[in-house]
């Protein structure tokens, strides 16, 4: 019967979860995090700009080879008011500058110790990648990663920063 009742409250937490999920044209939630680079970097902090907010893992093999094509996309637009963030879900500075250091990526690397960031988004698949608008909307979401979704994110980026 214990058992039975865990599982009931598990299953509403989730169900609870969902509900509170960031969809589009919701605000997005602000966070603060440790950059890599050292310091924390606040969303906020990004206001006015289009951001693309990249959750990763150094484990999935689609973050890894999506990562400098998100690097490429951020030198592309960054002097358009564009800003590439890239969030590790994993919550360790090591495997996030491992992976770091084998792609020279460039755009800020945020540690999202003990996933409290991950949960606010409801992440259900990595990597994930949710696009804010200049306003502090989001206005795109993709889960995963396979080659040609970037195309996708060109076409939304460049929308946003014409807006």
């Amino acid at each position: 019967m214990k058992a039975i009742r865990y599982l009931l409250v598990a299953v509403l937490l989730g169900v609870a979860g969902t509900a509170n999920a960031v969809g589009l044209q919701d605000d997005a939630p602000d966070f603060t995090l440790e950059n890599l680079m050292g310091g924390n970097m606040r969303l906020e902090e990004y206001r006015g700009q289009v951001v693309l907010i990249n959750f990763w893992a150094s484990w999935c093999g689609p973050c890894r080879q999506e990562m400098p094509l998100l690097d490429r996309l951020h030198h592309r637009y960054e002097d358009t008011g564009f800003a590439v963030l890239g969030v590790n879900v994993e919550g360790e500075v090591a495997p996030a500058q491992g992976i770091v250091d084998k792609t020279n990526v460039t755009f800020p690397i945020l540690i999202d110790e003990g996933q409290k960031v991950s949960d606010m988004y409801n992440l259900q698949a990595m990597p994930t990648t949710v696009v804010v608008d200049r306003d502090g909307v989001v206005r795109y979401i993709h889960p995963g990663y396979k080659p040609g979704d970037e195309a996708k994110y060109v076409e939304v980026v460049k929308k946003l920063i014409r807006e």
